[in-house]
């Protein structure tokens, strides 16, 4: 298991969130969720444009194993997407914290408060 990086932060369903410029939240799933899932085979993305609340499913990832929802850390427009992952899933089995999966315009970026630092997180998994 790799080291949780501390510039990010965590939600309890292993997606990580990390603040950009101008309010825009990027989103992927975390190294330990990766792990669980096994090699991944398919990933849904958001639709451009599509606003989402606070965990809100809005994207799945399926690997060999199982399929599993994504949630939206923060409510939003989603205003980007990682396209070359429809293609090579497996790039987010590679590097799971330099793979992002979406974008999100937050409409209110202190909702990334609620989630937990990199120590909380580490904690959590452990269990």
């Amino acid at each position: 298991m790799s080291a949780v990086p501390d510039n990010l932060k965590y939600a309890k369903t292993h997606e990580w969130a990390k603040m950009e410029d101008d309010n825009i939240i990027r989103v992927g799933i975390t190294d330990f969720a990766q792990e669980e899932l096994g090699d991944l085979v398919y990933i849904e993305l958001p639709e451009l444009g599509r606003k989402v609340t606070a965990q809100e499913q809005c994207a799945v990832v399926e690997s060999v194993k199982t399929a599993s929802d994504l949630f939206s850390p923060v409510s939003g427009e989603v205003v980007a997407v990682n396209e070359a992952l429809v293609d090579e899933p497996e790039q987010v089995n590679d590097d799971a914290y330099g793979t992002w999966l979406f974008c999100i315009n937050a409409n209110d970026p202190s909702e990334l408060d609620a989630l937990m630092n990199a120590d909380a997180y580490q904690q959590m998994i452990e269990q």
